[in-house]
């Protein structure tokens, strides 16, 4: 597979858009001679929820709008693995509490691939913040690093069912793993929460990774990749479960232990390395750069709290061979746009997806309307919320967002290039394994027409203010 660089992939990108106004809602530009097919529109925006808009046909463009987005599908990029969010103790804890019907009802609309086709998901190696206690699955009052008291028994009154229901609506569901801390008998501090991790551990370690992953398959829920740390380069003040890695030790552990267990097991559990901010590529360009520790790493996983999206693009350059994962963001419950931030998501999405990411996993799935449970310090909210008393859902503009993205672009689809347009209209195109195109545009600024050229032929997309569309043909 050819890399185009980032340069070739925005490089239409630079235009300003003030597209004149049309009269409905959507509209073509009017003439003959084009691609066959009608395409299919969706929209939020309002009160509308991925709500279907009257179809298009492409029309042979008389005159091409100065800030007209040209898409190039010939051009293609990185392949997708999919889209999805976190099964924490807190989220598997608000799924059980659910009546069974209406529990059943939400799995199947967040997995089933004719609904929101959530297929790439996070678990956690024992306790995260969003967690009913802290914990891992070796917490003996002593050193044990013959591992004898390993368990994951916390993780099967509802972590793992919810998982295995899950994988049963989407066969096809891709599970990775991440831990916030060791046994606190394994760091420095002997504690859950904040510390590091101490060298002599390391063995242990990868061998408590490998009873997780086969503890976690004999149960039915087979895990397909795994990260070193959430966030290796912060001990969050002690406040919550976490375990700072320096770098090197990260790199050591991968290629002196976690890697060649896995290999040994005859394992195919992939290794992403970081976890953790876009600022921080310059460490995952260090980590990659370590020949032994590069055989090992299949990718990097990202989150997008501190730094750019764009910064992806960095390490891609230096290591075209290896993936990017983007595996946390959630929005915050407490906010005012909680239910309504539909264009800030989408727009970002369209952003991750441009900067080289195979796949976007949201934070926790589900919490209550308070963000809870949590034992951390960080207030954030679920995909959905589920009220503790009512049990009704409400779903948030992340979800949305969520709806124009994992609801048609499927496995295998490549990015493909989509230039021109302005800085207030985000926008990216796909192209599924069965030939269908999509495009996803975000405006976050005045009600304005949008113009997707298509070589000689055009589409005109009426967007009002803060509203997103979906796009599809063949």
């Amino acid at each position: 597979m050819s890399d185009p660089s980032r340069r070739d992939f925005l490089k239409l990108s630079t235009a300003a858009l003030a597209s004149a106004v049309v009269p409905s809602k959507l509209s073509a530009i009017p003439s003959a001679a084009l691609p066959s097919g009608e395409v299919r529109a969706w929209s939020t925006y309002g009160t509308r929820r991925f709500a279907p808009e009257s179809a298009l046909r492409w029309q042979v463009a008389s005159a091409s709008a100065a800030d007209a987005i040209t898409l190039d599908p010939s051009k293609r990029f990185q392949d997708l693995l999919g889209f999805g969010g976190a099964f924490t103790d807190a989220s598997c804890y608000m799924f059980n509490a659910m009546p069974a019907a209406a529990r059943e009802e939400l799995l199947h609309d967040f997995f089933s691939p004719e609904a929101m086709n959530f297929n790439v998901c996070r678990s956690c190696v024992g306790s995260s913040d969003y967690s009913t206690k802290a914990y891992t699955y070796d917490d003996t009052p002593q050193p044990d690093p013959t591992l004898k008291g390993f368990s994951i028994e916390p993780d099967r009154a509802y972590i793992i069912p919810t998982m295995a229901a899950a994988r049963k609506v989407n066969p096809d569901l891709f599970l990775f793993a991440s831990p916030w801390s060791p046994p606190g008998w394994m760091k420095a501090n002997n504690s859950l929460l904040g510390g590091s991790m101490r060298k002599a551990n390391y063995a242990p370690y990868a061998q408590y990774f490998l009873k997780f992953l086969r503890a976690y398959q004999e149960a039915g829920v087979k895990i397909n990749a795994v990260t070193v740390q959430n966030e290796v380069d912060t001990d969050q003040d002690g406040r919550m479960p976490a375990c700072l890695w320096g770098q090197e030790y990260e790199i050591e552990f991968i290629k002196g232990h976690l890697g060649p267990a896995l290999r040994d097991a005859g394992m195919d559990t992939k290794i992403w390395a970081l976890d953790h901010n876009y600022n921080l590529w310059g460490r995952a360009i260090g980590e990659l750069s370590d020949p032994d520790a590069y055989g090992f790493i299949d990718g990097i996983a990202w989150h997008g709290y501190v730094g750019v999206p764009a910064d992806m693009t960095r390490v891609h350059d230096a290591f075209p061979e290896k993936s990017a994962y983007w595996t946390e963001g959630g929005p915050d419950v407490t906010a005012t746009d909680y239910q309504t931030d539909w264009t800030k998501w989408s727009s970002n999405y369209a952003e991750i997806l441009r900067n080289w990411a195979r796949s976007i996993t949201a934070w926790n799935l589900v919490l209550d309307e308070q963000g809870k449970p949590n034992i951390g310090p960080f207030p954030c909210g679920g995909t959905v919320s589920v009220d503790s008393r009512s049990k009704a859902v409400t779903r948030s503009g992340q979800y949305w967002a969520f709806a124009h993205y994992s609801r048609m672009i499927r496995r295998g689809a490549r990015v493909f290039s989509t230039g021109g347009g302005t800085k207030d209209v985000a926008h990216v195109g796909a192209e599924n394994p069965d030939g269908t195109r999509v495009v996803v545009l975000a405006n976050s600024g005045v009600e304005r027409g949008v113009q997707l050229r298509l070589a000689d032929s055009a589409v005109t997309v009426q967007m009002p203010r803060d509203s997103v569309f979906t796009l599809a043909w063949k």
